[in-house]
């Protein structure tokens, strides 16, 4: 009975047994422990989220399982011995007792321990931006060398937001490095802005095709957008800053707010996720019908009629890349990207998702590259579940409103797109206020 106590609770077969004082050595530490959990769950689960999240947080739960562990099986233990010379133990039956319950406390540790595990590998992924004053820096910011892919996730904020209640600006770019695909292909250029205080929420896509932008340095870019990280790629002496930073830097400018921080989303891993939270739903306002649609596997043509559908992973990505259909573009697959992501958003805070959560982390850490600040995740976390989706501002800088096509005879016939800066200037201050570097009068070139 009492090495059952002990594995119940640490300390309670000591104080069965007549030894207060040694059952109060082992239930003390874990007192503790539990009173440090409770303060956790009752902060919410973006605060006990937000601890699992950061690395170093993850790192010091999961040594603390290990320890705990072993503290129960130590506690076991004695109360068999009754702190004698340990007799006791060397009974068969008592070495049987001992057997079972040490293997259920190695057994529940370990399930424990793994999903801290999944929390420290995936956020270890996740959250590349923090490093230390003398790491060595990206190779893009070194003469001579090109950065591989993972270096490129490297880039310091720009700027960090005033203070804990500031909007939050963070650039979403979509990835696309198929097995396929010779090169990785950044069509998705979306800033997702947060207001902390308020809950409020916009959603602003840049569509693939603008061009003849003006740059931060005066100069102008006469490419499509989404080529613009790989032109500052292969001429370092212009953007010395590395691509991935020259790219927040242009978004932030033009879009006239800065931009704090980025979320890159490969959507190989966007696609995994989805199958993991068992697809997400969505209503469709068109039909759509692309025969032009690779699937990357031999198959071509993609069709989906209007209406309410419950998509996998697989039909989820082609939902949020075909755009080559009668009537489609690309501008309304920018919106049908900012509606998956709101979906998925919804699958994510769902409660039911708490026992996916290592297999979700394991697919986040190979899906997300972001610089955000992992010890704000929680607050982000607690903001999404409360958000109406209704409510989101979802903006997509096409035409007419925000951009138009110039006539064919000045592109060569091909289709491009130029930014109406004024149109854009009025949404900066609509959206940011007097954060907005429109808002004091500054000409949108």
């Amino acid at each position: 009975m009492a090495a059952f106590l002990s594995f119940l609770w640490p300390g309670l077969g000591q104080w069965y047994v007549g030894r207060p004082r040694t059952a109060a050595l082992f239930a003390l530490p874990v007192l503790g422990i539990g009173a440090l959990l409770v303060a956790q769950l009752m902060g919410g689960p973006g605060q006990l989220a937000a601890m699992l999240i950061t690395p170093s947080s993850a790192q010091t739960i999961l040594i603390l399982i290990v320890l705990l562990g072993a503290w129960r099986l130590l506690a076991i233990a004695d109360s068999m011995s009754g702190g004698g010379t340990g007799r006791a133990l060397r009974r068969p039956a008592s070495l049987a007792t001992l057997g079972i319950l040490g293997l259920l406390v190695i057994a529940s540790h370990g399930a424990v321990g793994y999903t801290a595990w999944a929390f420290y590998d995936a956020s270890s992924r996740m959250f590349v931006g923090e490093t230390s004053p003398d790491a060595t820096p990206p190779a893009s910011l070194v003469p001579g060398r090109t950065a591989s892919p993972e270096e490129e996730y490297f880039a310091s904020p720009i700027a960090t937001p005033e203070t804990a209640q500031s909007r939050i600006n963070i650039l979403v770019t979509g990835i696309d490095s198929a097995e396929t695909r010779t090169t990785a292909l950044t069509d998705t250029l979306l800033i997702a802005s947060v207001d902390p205080t308020t809950g409020g929420v916009a959603l602003i896509s840049f569509p693939r095709d603008i061009s003849s932008f003006p740059l931060y340095d005066g100069r102008t870019f006469e490419g499509k957008i989404n080529s613009f990280m790989t032109w500052a790629r292969t001429h370092p002496k212009e953007f010395p800053d590395g691509p991935l930073t020259s790219l927040v830097k242009e978004m932030g400018f033009l879009l006239g707010a800065p931009i704090h921080y980025y979320a890159a989303i490969d959507l190989a891993g966007f696609r995994r996720m989805i199958n993991l939270v068992d697809g997400v739903t969505i209503d469709n306002p068109r039909a759509i019908n692309d025969p032009r649609y690779d699937w990357l596997d031999g198959q071509r043509g993609f069709s989906l009629s209007a209406g309410e559908h419950h998509l996998d992973g697989r039909t989820a990505l082609a939902y949020v890349r075909s755009r080559q259909g009668l009537g489609d573009s690309d501008f309304a697959r920018a919106r049908r990207q900012q509606q998956v992501l709101l979906a998925l958003r919804t699958k994510l805070t769902g409660a039911d998702m708490i026992a996916r959560l290592p297999s979700l982390l394991d697919a986040a850490g190979d899906t997300v590259r972001t610089n955000f600040p992992s010890e704000r995740v929680g607050e982000m976390i607690d903001l999404a579940r409360e958000i109406d989706t209704e409510a989101v501002t979802q903006v997509v800088l096409g035409p007419s409103k925000y951009a138009f096509h110039p006539p064919n005879s000045q592109t060569g016939g091909i289709y491009t797109l130029r930014l109406k800066m004024d149109r854009l200037a009025e949404l900066s201050v609509r959206i940011f206020g007097e954060d907005s570097r429109y808002a004091s009068g500054e000409p949108a070139e």
